[in-house]
């Protein structure tokens, strides 16, 4: 897999993450979403991972790449890990950095990008990168960046889309451009840049690590009462915050939207 083309990436409208970074927090901002609706389950899931590795989160360091405003890496420091937040938006982080003071969280976050690390190699025990790969400009560089940081045993867990009709229609189609359920701002994610988990996988073995699984994510209600609810979204019906309460992210069979999975970076021969 390439470096996404400039034609491409020139579509998908990362700015938002500056234009709207300090609205991370509140509960009528799109954004928001990511606190109610996928945390539970990635948060539930890496806990999984880190009871079946027994790993001590005190002794612990865990990097998130693109932490945005800090939702999921305050979750990660609740859990007790070092924890690490890195993201190339200033807005985004100064967000993360004042809600990380007012809940009395111990957080280091970093203006940087997943292509270039400001970390030693072999420094960090586990990284997170949650909707964040289907974001990036030069994909197989962040992957290399993530090794290379990474101790040898450490832990890499993520999640992103597919690159499928299903997701075509559902994430692009239904979320960002058909208005009468769209939620999501337009050119939030470029169908393009999504990743296919063969893709991901022959990228991981190219970086030294050992891949471990793949888990869909499918929403606990029926795609039609899905689209019941967007509409209603989209009418101003129910709130960001009213919809978020909706539903909750579960784990499926089917990668054929959207998936989780991690990997673990092996040690040298």
């Amino acid at each position: 897999m390439k470096k996404v083309s400039e034609e491409i990436y020139r579509r998908i409208d990362n700015n938002i993450y500056n234009l709207e970074g300090n609205r991370w927090w509140q509960p009528g901002f799109s954004l928001n979403l990511i606190r109610t609706l996928y945390n539970p389950f990635r948060v539930e899931y890496s806990k999984n991972i880190f009871e079946k590795f027994k790993i001590n989160p005190e002794k612990t360091s865990v990097l998130e790449v693109g932490c945005g405003g800090g939702l999921l890496s305050e979750e990660i420091a609740r859990m007790g890990f070092i924890t690490t937040g890195i993201d190339p938006s200033e807005q985004s982080l100064n967000s993360a950095v004042i809600h990380a003071r007012e809940s009395n969280l111990k957080i280091n976050y970093v203006k940087g990008t997943g292509e270039n690390l400001p970390f030693q190699k072999s420094s960090l025990d586990v990284v997170l990168c949650c909707d964040v790969l289907e974001h990036v400009h030069d994909l197989p560089k962040v992957i290399s960046e993530i090794s290379r940081v990474l101790k040898a045993g450490g832990l890499f867990i993520y999640d992103t889309f597919n690159r499928t009709y299903f997701s075509k229609i559902s994430v692009i189609k239904i979320l960002q451009e058909w208005k009468q359920w769209a939620i999501m701002p337009p050119d939030l994610h470029v169908w393009e840049m999504f990743i296919k988990p063969d893709e991901i996988i022959s990228l991981l073995a190219e970086n030294q690590f050992t891949w471990k699984e793949h888990r869909g994510i499918k929403p606990d209600i029926s795609y039609l009462r899905m689209l019941n609810n967007l509409h209603r979204r989209a009418k101003g019906e129910l709130t960001y915050e009213e919809f978020g309460k909706k539903f909750r992210m579960v784990e499926s069979n089917s990668t054929q939207i959207m998936y989780i999975g991690y990997a673990v970076k092996s040690f040298p021969l």
